[in-house]
């Protein structure tokens, strides 16, 4: 048996500086005569945090902990838009990855019961949400975040400790969550697919007061589908409320939780190479056969967040930023493991039994400077993040089913037999 409680405790202090050149707002030609038009060209500024119509986003919030241009930013980031996660019909993070470069997702196939991405070559790689971390381990990264309760996805690749703090050398994912908005939204989908999927979801927000002060979002989600694993489905009810407070043109206070709950959280196990990318004596290992018994199997994850990200304007050149959230993610897992191949039809198989909780905390405060000097505008900015996680896990082989060819595993292992001689 194998158990560890860690806690890892650190603070911080972070300072970055930038410069914007001027005239990239609103531009007018000049006017010779009181007889000629004047004529006025303008874009509206995007903000990353807000919902965005289209797919391609001009903005980044990841690479510099603050509203950037991708175009001017010098860090290596690919954004993923709620209008493109919706086209690529993503049901985890891990999937609205696919097409960056650089990346490698969705490496066990079938067999990912978590968000676990290779970028440049580094394993799994952290994930963030709202800017602080979300689901870290030592080795790994546990828990899977919904993408219907996204608003945007950002990878950012390559070192980003200066931001960040600990981060793995390949890079981050930056996730940003739903947020409250002034523009009415009323969205009720149903969806049915391959793998008996069943899936129904909402999506509302807007304003509670008739001045606008006080927003809201509310998004949620339930989603059944059948395993391409034979025998194993794969269930999902999560919620997401959200609100927003205006209490002055100068402050802004967002409260965001979720509950999440995977009653069949997914599944997981291997293979080997005889009979997937080798033929064997007997043919080749079924796509859907299943190492483990769903008599004895168990996929269970449950994740709660609260959290608030607060804004004040002191005047017109200091800002100061405050996220924090508590995250609690807790798992179980308990199944048959495939071991090692006795013979092309014939597996040894082991049982296994985990449980990990993990609790974090973090908070991040910002404080941005913004002037202009002659012909070009600063922005500089000091954070300091606290965060501190434990993590309570343990793993055990189950006695009295570490067993080899014998009872249910001779059954499977025959059914096996049976299906490859078939093919």
């Amino acid at each position: 048996m194998h158990f560890k409680n860690n806690k890892v405790a650190h603070g911080l202090w972070l300072m970055g500086l930038s410069t914007l050149g001027m005239g990239n707002g609103v531009q007018a030609q000049e006017r010779p005569s009181s007889e000629e038009t004047l004529v006025v060209t303008g874009s509206v500024s995007e903000d990353p945090s807000a919902p965005l119509k289209g797919m391609v986003a001009t903005k980044t919030l990841s690479a510099t902990k603050t509203s950037a241009d991708l175009l001017k930013t010098p860090q290596s980031v690919s954004v993923i838009t709620r209008d493109q996660m919706i086209a690529q019909d993503v049901t985890s993070v891990s999937q609205a990855l696919r097409y960056s470069a650089g990346v490698l997702t969705e490496y066990r196939g079938s067999s990912n019961r978590n968000d676990e991405v290779f970028v440049r070559g580094f394993s799994y790689v952290p994930k963030y949400l709202d800017g602080l971390s979300y689901g870290a381990t030592a080795s790994s990264q546990t828990g899977t975040f919904d993408p219907w309760l996204l608003e945007r996805v950002e990878l950012v690749r390559g070192p980003a400790s200066v931001l960040f703090g600990q981060v793995n050398p390949g890079g981050l994912i930056s996730m940003t969550s739903k947020r409250p908005t002034r523009e009415a939204i009323h969205e009720v989908q149903f969806r049915s697919g391959n793998q008996h999927l069943a899936e129904g979801a909402f999506d509302f927000g807007g304003s509670l007061s008739d001045d606008d002060r006080v927003l809201y979002r509310l998004n949620g989600i339930a989603r059944t589908q059948h395993s391409q694993v034979a025998d194993y489905k794969e269930q999902r009810m999560a919620i997401a409320p959200a609100l927003t407070w205006y209490p002055n043109e100068q402050t802004r206070f967002t409260l965001l939780t979720s509950y999440q709950k995977d009653p069949k959280a997914g599944y997981r196990n291997f293979l080997p190479a005889a009979g997937l990318v080798t033929k064997t004596a007997a043919g080749y290992i079924p796509l859907d056969f299943n190492v483990s018994d769903p008599n004895y199997d168990q996929s269970w994850r449950e994740q709660t967040m609260l959290g608030y990200e607060f804004e004040h304007g002191f005047n017109d050149i200091f800002t100061f930023r405050q996220n924090a959230r508590y995250a609690s993610i807790k798992q179980k897992y308990r199944y048959l493991v495939y071991s090692t191949s006795k013979s092309d039809t014939l597996l040894s198989r082991r049982a296994q039994r985990e449980t990990r909780d993990t609790d974090e905390f973090g908070v991040d405060n910002q404080l941005e400077a913004q002037f202009d000097t002659g012909a070009l505008g600063i922005r500089c900015w000091a954070a300091w993040i606290t965060s501190l996680t434990t993590i309570g896990s343990s793993s055990a082989a189950v006695p009295g089913r570490n067993t080899t060819c014998t009872g249910r595993i001779r059954c499977m292992a025959s059914m096996w037999t049976k299906v490859l001689s078939a093919r």
